[in-house]
């Protein structure tokens, strides 16, 4: 018998030795993978003659042989069109090195698609629905391992707390650790506007410009200036309607430019979009997590059959070792992956993913753990990326594949030089712990790359990442400190801010999409005079003493413009149990498309962002309105004290601002005085939950602050996440 690379598995259960059925029913799946394999791979074909009989494969199923599942995703999400070629490359090395390939894959929900539709409020529970279908076709299959292609949004967490969860049983039930190595599929390089298009853009601003509609014409050219891609179109489209409610252009036009910048965005040959959003950010936290090989961690292209091979090949060193078994990896790498989250500026998204992932491997962990880690120790901003100045991720995987960038690794070696504490010793499915993989030093440092750094040496801040807040009528919210340049996170730190709320998402999308809501909010006085005064005061004294005996209408229009006046735009039902979670990507854009209101507005919601979201956006707020939470409690007129630096946003006490006091004061009585209204709200989000149907609304599950998964998972979730580790194979260690 030939020798192979991967070792049998070393389990006394395995049932296709036990019953025949599978032997019976499987071996045509695995030959048919290994032909269409061979088939699709043509001239590109490394590989002697066929050797998939029938019976090799029942004799490979019969001695227990890695059994390992390829887990693609579906071709529908442009970060899965090229799965076929990955899919295939990969199955004839498993079956090379002596493994039994096979093939499934789960649907992925493109978040850009289901944006600012109902498909929205299904995107957070397709992460537990991956996790479950995962989970049952590992466990009904009784695959060992598994070779996963890393798409976007919401899959590659769903899978990784799928495989955590079944290497955790397994281990609970005494048999072989599940062993599992990531794949994540290449980057989209961003699209460029045609030429002919800019010139009929430019066009189009200085007719706004003649037509006095300066604003739209700035914020027309400021959207030009960014690569074109899924997001940068919703900002597009928001000015377009700005533009056509206030007669620039035709509803015609409208979609004319709609149509000519759509199909310029995605390339051909698909991947992750160049932005660092949900799907790059999972990159980086996959590949912080250990989980992700060197050698098709930043990818311009799919991977190669020599990429794919340095990847499986690693397995021969995994296989039956319970430190690498995916718990147990995800476990021992949690603070290197949550540090290299932060200082790469990693999507708002992820707060909860992280949260689950640990979860479902067994863990106890909640979102404050995960902050406590964060602020352990201060960990730098070191990544400088840019949508407008040639920085975006596709610059970076072109670092990676021209040798000058060695991506995560490089990330991880100057978190260490600027005194960040990581994990070096802890396993990864490279076969080599970090400081063993750092020790081959060759383009390791952020310096070799001379022109348009993404990764840094010298931090641009000394803070980084998403900042978990408290308030005195909430538990816990999270705000994207990454996503705020300092001179915005100045604008809104210690601010006092008028509520202007919403029950939900439409309504806000329609408000902030009326040129005229400030001089709506100003002709209904929506915000009083002496408060107006009263928080002015407080935000900028100077423009208070200036400005204190103006009329109410010039006191309005002189805040408006200078940016003293500070908006926090409530958006509430957006919860897990009210609506799905869904992400408040589009309002958020809407704001920050809008020169005007972007240095005014901030969102606070229950709801979530996309990992593009950057500005003033404060999410994932608990507990949830429909839950009772203070968030549900708030009216347009309300007074909150933004303090993003010191981590809080409480709600102010208006009499007393007033007398010039601030007390951050929720009372009894006014939560007693509301509560009809409360009550009112919840009915209306009753009414508006039956949108989403009945089979996927997330009831029984923990909210927002303990990752969303059913209540099942956590409450089996046990272990230390310090103490039950190994790190050498014979030694459980505390860290």
């Amino acid at each position: 018998m030939m020798a192979h690379l991967y070792p049998l598995i070393e389990n006394e259960v395995n049932p296709y030795r036990d019953n025949v059925q599978g032997k019976a029913n499987e071996p045509i799946t695995v030959a048919g993978l290994l032909d269409r394999a061979k088939l699709t791979l043509g001239s590109t074909y490394e590989g002697g003659k066929p050797d998939w009989t029938l019976e090799e494969i029942y004799m490979r199923l019969e001695r227990n042989a890695p059994r390992i599942a390829i887990i693609g995703g579906s071709s529908d999400h442009p970060a899965h069109i090229m799965d076929y070629q990955t899919s295939a490359r990969a199955a004839i090395r498993i079956w090379q090195n002596g493994g039994v390939p096979f093939y499934f894959s789960t649907p992925v929900m493109c978040d850009g698609t289901a944006q600012s539709n109902q498909g929205m409020s299904y995107s957070l529970q397709s992460r537990n629905a991956v996790a479950q279908m995962v989970v049952n076709q590992l466990e009904a299959h009784s695959y060992h391992g598994a070779f996963v292609i890393q798409g976007c949004d919401k899959q590659p967490l769903g899978v990784v707390s799928a495989l955590a969860h079944v290497d955790r049983v397994r281990r609970n039930r005494g048999e072989a650790p599940f062993f599992a190595t990531f794949a994540p599929a290449h980057v989209l390089e961003g699209g460029t506007i045609p030429d002919d298009v800019i010139d009929e853009l430019e066009a189009l601003a200085k007719k706004a410009e003649f037509e006095g509609a300066q604003d739209v014409a700035f914020d027309l050219r400021d959207t030009m200036a960014y690569i074109l891609q899924c997001s940068s179109n919703t900002a597009f489209q928001g000015v377009f309607e700005r533009a056509y409610e206030r007669g620039i252009l035709t509803k015609e036009q409208h979609k004319y430019f709609e149509m000519r910048l759509a199909v310029a965005t995605c390339d051909g040959q698909g991947g992750v979009c160049a932005f660092n959003g949900t799907g790059n950010s999972s990159r980086h936290l996959v590949a912080g997590m250990g989980l992700v090989h060197p050698a098709v961690e930043l990818l311009t292209d799919p991977p190669s059959q020599r990429q794919i091979n340095a990847v499986l090949d690693s397995f021969a060193g995994m296989i039956n070792k319970e430190r690498y078994g995916v718990s147990n990896i995800v476990a021992a790498n949690i603070k290197n992956a949550i540090r290299i989250h932060s200082a790469s500026g990693g999507s708002t998204n992820l707060m909860m993913h992280i949260v689950s992932a640990m979860l479902y491997g067994g863990y106890k962990f909640s979102l404050w753990d995960l902050d406590n880690i964060h602020h352990s120790h201060p960990i730098p901003d070191l990544f400088d990326y840019s949508l407008t100045e040639g920085r975006d991720i596709y610059s970076l995987a072109m670092q990676c594949c021209s040798g000058t960038s060695r991506g995560m690794e490089t990330l991880f070696y100057e978190l260490i030089e600027n005194g960040v504490p990581m994990d070096q010793d802890v396993p990864t499915v490279a076969g080599k712990t970090w400081r063993e993989r750092l020790e081959i030093t060759r383009s390791l440092k952020a310096v070799n790359v001379k022109d348009n750094k993404v990764i840094l040496s010298t931090p641009r801040r000394s803070f980084s990442g998403v900042d978990v807040l408290k308030g005195n009528f909430f538990e816990s919210a999270v705000v994207k400190i990454s996503g705020m340049p300092t001179p915005q996170l100045d604008q809104f730190d210690d601010k006092l801010a008028f509520t202007l709320y919403y029950e939900n998402e439409d309504d806000a999308n329609k408000s902030l999409l009326d040129s005229s809501l400030l001089t709506t909010i100003k002709g209904q006085k929506l915000f009083p005079h002496d408060l107006l005064l009263a928080t002015l005061k407080f935000n900028n004294e100077l423009e208070w003493n200036r400005l204190k005996d103006a009329t109410y209408n010039e006191l309005f229009d002189e805040m408006a413009e200078k940016g003293t006046m500070k908006i926090a735009v409530i958006i509430a039902g957006q919860g897990p149990v009210a609506f799905g979670m869904p992400e408040m990507f589009t309002p958020m854009q809407h704001i920050n498309a809008n020169c005007i209101m972007k240095k005014l507005a901030t969102i606070i919601s229950d709801g979530r962002y996309s990992g593009v979201t950057y500005g003033a956006a404060i999410g994932h707020m608990t507990p949830e309105a429909y839950e009772g939470g203070g968030i549900g409690f708030l009216q347009t007129g309300d007074i909150v004290h933004l303090q993003l630096r010191s981590r809080r946003i409480d709600f102010i006490d208006c009499s007393q601002l007033l007398l010039g006091n601030i007390v951050h004061e929720f009372s009894s009585q006014l939560k007693e005085e509301r509560q009809s209204l409360v009550e009112e709200r919840k009915q209306r989000m009753k009414i508006r939950q039956k949108l989403v149907a009945a089979s996927n609304r997330m009831y029984g599950h923990t909210d927002a602050a303990n990752g969303v998964v059913p209540i099942a998972i956590v409450e089996d979730a046990i272990l230390d996440y310090e103490k039950d580790l190994l790190v050498q194979e014979t030694n459980i260690v505390n860290k």
